[in-house]
């Protein structure tokens, strides 16, 4: 199986997440996850963050530390996903290509359906298994 490597931004103000719904067309299709996506040929997890952060939510953010990787197989590949302590540089945001953008508590995390990835990443962020 093909694995897929995909970085996300854990944007974290005054104590709620920035989290992101996929569209109705998306595979996993209205699901939840952090924002971010899949790292291309030839880019930088950092490089691959800030431009699917751009193209998702129109937002410019500044890429921390690695905080969390989990490996995620699903019927026909294998998500390596990286997640990044990130900052937002410009404030404003946009549900460009997503559904629609929250900002939430880690404890209303089990009020939105995750992708299988990202709820992994999270359950390791938290400490919950």
């Amino acid at each position: 199986m093909r694995t897929i490597r995909v970085v996300a931004a854990v944007v974290e103000r005054d104590g709620r997440y920035l989290i992101t719904q996929r569209r109705s067309t998306a595979v996993l299709p209205l699901m939840w996850e952090f924002p971010g996506g899949r790292v291309e040929a030839g880019e930088t997890d950092q490089q691959a963050l800030m431009r699917e952060t751009m193209h998702r939510l129109g937002v410019q953010i500044e890429v921390g530390k690695l905080i969390s990787f989990v490996s995620h197989p699903y019927e026909h590949y294998v998500v390596d996903l990286f997640l990044y302590e990130c900052k937002l540089v410009t404030e404003t945001l946009e549900a460009r290509a997503v559904s629609a953008y929250k900002w939430v508590q880690s404890n209303e995390f089990d009020q939105y359906p995750f992708t299988p990835a990202d709820e992994a990443s999270m359950n390791k962020l938290l400490g919950v298994s």
